[in-house]
Parts: C-alpha cells; structure tokens; sequence
C-alpha cells in the first residue's frame, strides 16, 4: 500500500506544480521583480474582491487580489505599461489609470492552486493564474480589451508611436482629425490582438495593413458587422477575437477606427 500511496501522492504534487509554480514578472526599467503565487497570496495587502461583471467569466466572480499599483512602485503616471498574456495576447495600458484612479481599481488577482477558477471554456484553462480586474471600471470607462488574463508580465515601455513608428498616421493630420481620433482607438481596442505594418506586440491576430488592409477586401458594412460580431460574418467555434458591443465601442470611436484604417491602406511600409 505504501508505494501506491507514494505514487498518488507525487501524482497529486505533479498536477498542482503548474499552479504552485506559477511566476509574474514585472519590469518597470530599474531591475526585474519576479512574483510568485504563494508570495502574492502571503502579502499583507491581499484582499477578497467582488466583480460583478466578470469580462472574462461573463458573471460575478470573488477573487484573492492586491491592489495593482502596489508592485508598480517607480513607475510614472506618464509610462505606458505593456501587459502580456502566455498565448500571446499583449495590451498596452497607461499607467495613469492605475496609479491615478478616479473612481476605477485595477486589482491584480491570483489563482489559489487550492482553490482554482472554473475554465473559461469547456475546451480552455481557468483566467489563471493572474488576472488584471477592474472594480467600478464605469468609472473611468475602462474597455473589455483592459483586462488581460492568463497575464506572464508586466513591463514599462516607452510611447507606442516612439517604439513602433510605422504605425502612427501622417504627420499632417490636423490634431483632432477622425484619423487621429482613430489612432488612440485602435491603440486601445486593436493592437492587443494586431499588429500594423509588422510592427507591435502581440501575436494573436494578423496583421491589419499586410499584405492588405481590412477596408481593402471587406465592404464597409460587413467591416462594421464583423467588429461588432465576429461570428455574424464567419461562424468559426475556434475564433477568438470578440466582439465589441456599443459599450465597449461607440458608434462614434468605430467611424473614428475605420477612418485610421482606410488612412493607414495608403501608408502600408514592409517590416
């Protein structure tokens, strides 16, 4: 018996390792910090939160999470963080709405290996095992593509139209030109799944001017039904880009997107 029960226990070991072991690396310019599980679930600053409108879960949920900005120290409200995901997904966020929240909290929350979160998906792992949440996110109109799971790091970048020059529309556009509008939406609602002109972040969804640019091969009616609702264009079970609904996206930031992304088709630039 003795054997057996040795087996089963390094059987269980083995499938709670992942979880036990699981790291955040944060890197704000002045050294790296690694975060593990247990050293987050033991500080003095955990706490049980209540989100009720889950982005991830789509309904309530109760977290173990500390306060986001409390591992951010040295970073400036001017910074922009890049937070990014195992598979790939990587958003760009500006500091500001955390370390100066007006009404909205971004909480880091921490899967409990003893208490994991249900899978997103019947075929899909839990948000785990770090979740960027938001309480009151109304507040500050925080957007669905703000609150990154499955999240392996946080790192502080220079301004994205520095870091990624290809991207930024042309300098003659007047300051509050739909195009200009509509670069800071794509910024915010796009460039975490896409790059442009073979530049950005992420890796989860093709590239958005090459070889061709969306609004060159799609009618601008199916364009705006397949941002609205991916799978009212081409029902795929496996696709992973969402939706956004009017209040993750008005009418009025969409006219603003489609104006960048026509713009953008006459700037393509090779990587």
């Amino acid at each position: 018996m003795l054997p057996l029960f040795r087996r089963l226990c390094l059987l269980a070991l083995c499938v709670a390792l992942p979880l036990h072991a699981a790291e955040l690396t944060v890197d704000l310019g002045h050294g790296t910090h690694t975060y593990s599980t247990g050293e987050l679930l033991g500080r003095h600053d955990v706490r049980g939160i209540d989100v009720p409108e889950d982005v991830a879960y789509k309904h309530p949920m109760r977290y173990r999470a500390v306060p986001l900005k409390a591992l951010l120290a040295g970073a400036s409200p001017d910074d922009s963080l890049l937070f990014v995901a195992s598979d790939g997904f990587a958003v760009e966020i500006p500091a500001s709405l955390v370390l100066q929240a007006h009404g909205s909290q971004a909480w880091l929350a921490i899967e409990d290996p003893v208490h994991a979160w249900p899978a997103l998906a019947a075929d899909k792992p839990s948000a785990g095992p770090f979740y960027l949440v938001w309480t009151d996110p109304q507040a500050m109109k925080i957007g669905q593509e703000q609150w990154p799971f499955q999240l392996a790091a946080i790192r502080r970048l220079a301004p994205v139209a520095e870091r990624f020059p290809a991207i930024r529309p042309a300098a003659s556009l007047k300051p509050d030109s739909p195009v200009r509008r509509g670069f800071d939406v794509f910024q915010r609602t796009c460039f975490a799944c896409h790059t442009l002109n073979g530049e950005g972040d992420a890796r989860l969804g093709p590239d958005l001017n090459i070889p061709h640019n969306p609004t060159e091969y799609l009618r601008e009616d199916l364009l705006r039904a397949y941002i609205r609702d991916p799978q009212s264009l081409r029902r795929w079970p496996q696709a992973r880009m969402p939706g956004f609904d009017h209040q993750a996206l008005s009418d009025a930031d969409l006219d603003d997107l489609l104006a960048y992304l026509h713009h953008m088709a006459g700037r393509k630039a090779q990587p």
